[in-house]
């Protein structure tokens, strides 16, 4: 049975001089977990739309996690929701998973009220 599949996420700019330690923090914190770990997303404060192009990673992948050093990387230090719609996404530091919501469409297929 394989490994759950996850991308590590971080920003270059957040990270500065411990970009390289965020990245085995990253690899760590996913084997520990029991992902496998299939790439590590690295974008900088001149990326343009960068969630939206995190989410087409993890769209295309199918993966079922992001790993990430902090809520720093993300704007406002918030999980976006709609990352969290479509994969766990978990923190390094401090250690928090938030776990996405699997929704009856989600398990079946179709829609609740159909």
């Amino acid at each position: 049975m394989p490994l759950p599949s996850a991308v590590g996420y971080l920003r270059s700019d957040v990270s500065g001089v411990h970009q390289k330690w965020d990245e085995i923090q990253i690899r760590s914190t996913a084997a520990r977990l029991g992902y496998d770990l299939r790439k590590t997303v690295v974008f900088s404060a001149t990326t343009e739309r960068p969630l939206h192009r995190l989410r087409v990673v993890v769209d295309r992948l199918g993966v079922d996690a992001i790993v990430t050093p902090s809520v720093a990387h993300f704007n406002a230090c918030e999980v976006p929701a709609d990352l969290i719609s479509v994969a766990d996404v978990v923190t390094v530091s401090p250690e928090q998973i938030f776990a996405r919501v699997i929704t009856s469409a989600d398990a079946s297929g179709r829609d609740i009220g159909e």
